[in-house]
C-alpha cells in the first residue's frame, strides 16, 4: 500500500513539472514571438521615417534648383535632413531612439514649410527688384530680417524635446576664422587662409535638466574622414566615441549660445567637406557640414 501511494506521488509531481516546463516554454515561445513582432514594426516605422525625410530632402533640392539666387537657408536645411538621415540609417532600433527621429521629423516638417513658404515670397521680392543700390540694400536688409526670425524660430522649435530630460542643441554651425594679432576673429572660406575653425551652437532650454555643470561631446570631422582636435576615445557601454573636443559649461535651464575652437594638428587644413557632430553622450542630438576652399 505504501509502495502504491509512493508511486502515486511521484507521478503527480512529474505530471506538476510537466505542466510547468510546458508552460514556461510556452510562455517564453510567446515572448520571443512578441519581440520579434514589435521588432519589425518599429523596422517598418523606421523605414517610413527615412522615406518621409527623403521626400522633404527632395523637396529642398527643387526649391533650391528654382532659385535664381542661392538661399542658404534651405541649403542649411537639406544639410540637416541629409545628416539625420546619415544619423538615422546608423542608429539603434529602439522605441527611444524612433520616437526622437520622430520629434527631430516633424520639427524640421515645421521649419521646412516656413522656409519654402519665405523662399517663395523672397523669389517674387526677387523679380520685382531692380539692379539699384537701394535696391539691394534692401534685398539685404530683408535677408537679414529673415535669418532673425529663423534663430527665434530655431529656439522655439528646441522645446518640442521638453519631455525628455537630455541636452539638445540647435543652430549648429561649423566654419574657418582667421585670429588677428588683436584676437578679432574673421569668418572664411579659404582653408589656406583659416588659422582655427570654429563651432557654434545653441543649447536648448529645458526645464527637466538639472542645473549645473554639464558637457557635450564635439566631432569634426575633415575631408579625408579623420577625427580632428584631440582624437580622444570614451566609452558607453558597448559603443565608443572618438571625439575633438569636450565643450563644458554652467547650465543655468536656459537657452545658452556656445562656441569652441578646434585646430589643425598641421597648422594647415585641407579644402572640402567638413562634418561637424554634437553629441549628448552616446546620442547625436546635432550635425552639420561647410566646405573650405
Amino acid at each position: 500500500m505504501e509502495q502504491n501511494t509512493s508511486n502515486n506521488g511521484l507521478k503527480i509531481a512529474l505530471g506538476v513539472a510537466l505542466v510547468l516546463f510546458l508552460g514556461t516554454a510556452f510562455y517564453t515561445f510567446d515572448l520571443m514571438k512578441k519581440k520579434n513582432e514589435t521588432l519589425t514594426q518599429l523596422k517598418e516605422e523606421k523605414q517610413l521615417v527615412m522615406t518621409d525625410l527623403s521626400n522633404m530632402a527632395k523637396q529642398y533640392d527643387v526649391a533650391i534648383s528654382e532659385s535664381e539666387v542661392a538661399n542658404s537657408n534651405l541649403i542649411g536645411a537639406r544639410t540637416r535632413i541629409q545628416g539625420l538621415i546619415d544619423s538615422l540609417q546608423i542608429s539603434e532600433t529602439n522605441v527611444k531612439s524612433l520616437w526622437r527621429y520622430k520629434q527631430k521629423y516633424v520639427s524640421l516638417q515645421k521649419e521646412m514649410d516656413f522656409l519654402l513658404e519665405e523662399n517663395d515670397k523672397l523669389k517674387s521680392q526677387n523679380n520685382m527688384l531692380t539692379t539699384s543700390l537701394d535696391s539691394t540694400r534692401t534685398r539685404l536688409e530683408e535677408r537679414n530680417m529673415f535669418t532673425d526670425s529663423l534663430l527665434v524660430q530655431n529656439t522655439a522649435l528646441a522645446e518640442v524635446v521638453e519631455n525628455a530630460a537630455v541636452l539638445s542643441t540647435v543652430g549648429l554651425k561649423g566654419f574657418g576664422v582667421i585670429e588677428r594679432s588683436s584676437g578679432k576673429l574673421i569668418p572664411t572660406e579659404r582653408a589656406r587662409r583659416a588659422d582655427k575653425l570654429r563651432v557654434c551652437f545653441t543649447v536648448a532650454k529645458n526645464n527637466l535638466v538639472q542645473a549645473g555643470d554639464q558637457e557635450l561631446y564635439v566631432q569634426v570631422i575633415d575631408p579625408k574622414n579623420n577625427v580632428m582636435g584631440v582624437n580622444e576615445q570614451v566609452i558607453f557601454g558597448e559603443k565608443s566615441l572618438n571625439y575633438s573636443l569636450i565643450s563644458r559649461f554652467n547650465y543655468e535651464n536656459a537657452s545658452l549660445n556656445v562656441c569652441e575652437f578646434v585646430t589643425s594638428r598641421t597648422d594647415e587644413f585641407e579644402e572640402g567637406r567638413y562634418v561637424v557632430n554634437v553629441f549628448n553622450e552616446k546620442d547625436l542630438v546635432s550635425t552639420s557640414e561647410f566646405t573650405l576652399k
